[in-house]
């Protein structure tokens, strides 16, 4: 399995909205740049996805995969694995953590590990994550706080 690469942002919204955003996966060719179209595939009884296919389009990066998630009880750690191997990752395995500050901002922490089926350098490989988990974490910063202004 390849290594975990770790990031974090400050979202001025509290833990729910946070968590309402990154589970409304139907609206995330809204905001998400390089998500091209998604659909949830399976819910759980409580009516959050359990299973969500993703066609993405970042330029010279493009695939199709689909992502099963699980979630705490409070929704404020989301987690996801790669249902099966797609055309460019072996294995990919995620996770948000959705922290509550004093102030009622937010601190999402965002890991992430894929597995690439195609070789690629660390150092590019590590360059791509970087990328790759900025624009995720400005893009959910973007939305939330559009959503709900800031506090």
């Amino acid at each position: 399995m390849a290594d975990s690469s770790i990031q974090s942002i400050v979202v001025a919204a509290p833990p729910s909205e946070v968590a309402a955003v990154i589970t409304d996966f139907r609206r995330y060719p809204e905001w998400v740049s390089a998500v091209k179209s998604v659909e949830v595939i399976e819910e759980y009884e409580d009516g959050y996805a359990s299973e969500v296919s993703f066609v993405l389009d970042a330029g010279v990066l493009k695939d199709s995969y689909t992502l099963r998630y699980t979630y705490s009880n409070d929704h404020r750690r989301i987690e996801w694995t790669l249902a099966e191997s797609s055309q460019i990752q072996k294995a990919q395995r995620g996770s948000y953590d959705i922290q509550a500050n004093s102030d009622g901002t937010s601190t999402v922490v965002y890991e992430l590990s894929v597995e690439l089926a195609i070789p690629m350098l660390g150092m590019l490989r590590r360059k791509a994550e970087k990328m790759i988990m900025d624009t995720a974490l400005k893009e959910l910063k973007k939305r939330v706080e559009s959503l709900t202004g800031p506090n």
